[in-house]
């Protein structure tokens, strides 16, 4: 037996993501690509075209993993969004961090913290929707070679 596609909220969980994402771009955008060519970047740093098409994909899993959730009938699914929609919030300020205060340090923690919430979201998932658990795995191993790579900014800024 197929499941029902709820159109309405499938489209709200997967804009929901794009336009936090879009959003910290739009407020970093004149930043974003000067700070990135002139600071030190560790070995195995990408080009900077790779970041927006990387979280593109990113946030177009995380939406379908929380949409899933939400239709989920689990006693963790409202924990899971509310850590899910947490991690959202730090999602946007790393940014706005990392490129436009220019506070890498910070930007770090930021990222351990997101981290953080991010696994714990993925952890809650798994006990409610083993498909919302896996979409969310190569978010957390974005995040920590984005750990990596902030880490090494911090140490040769």
């Amino acid at each position: 037996m197929m499941a029902t596609i709820r159109l309405k909220p499938l489209l709200f969980h997967l804009a929901l993501p794009l336009a936090v994402g879009g959003a910290a771009a739009l407020l970093t955008r004149d930043q974003t690509g000067e700070v990135y060519q002139l600071i030190e970047k560790p070995l195995f740093a990408p080009p900077a075209w790779v970041f927006p098409v990387v979280w593109t994909l990113l946030y177009i899993l995380m939406g379908v993993a929380a949409y899933l959730i939400q239709y989920t009938p689990c006693r963790y699914a409202k924990t899971a969004l509310r850590l899910y929609w947490s991690s959202l919030a730090v999602n946007f300020l790393w940014p706005v961090v990392f490129f436009q205060l220019r506070q890498f340090t910070l930007a770090l923690v930021l990222l351990v913290l997101l981290w953080g919430l991010v696994f714990a979201a993925t952890a809650f998932y798994s006990l409610c929707n083993k498909t919302a658990c896996i979409l969310m795995i190569p978010y957390l191993l974005w995040l920590s070679f984005a750990a990596y790579l902030n880490m090494a900014v911090v140490c040769l800024n």
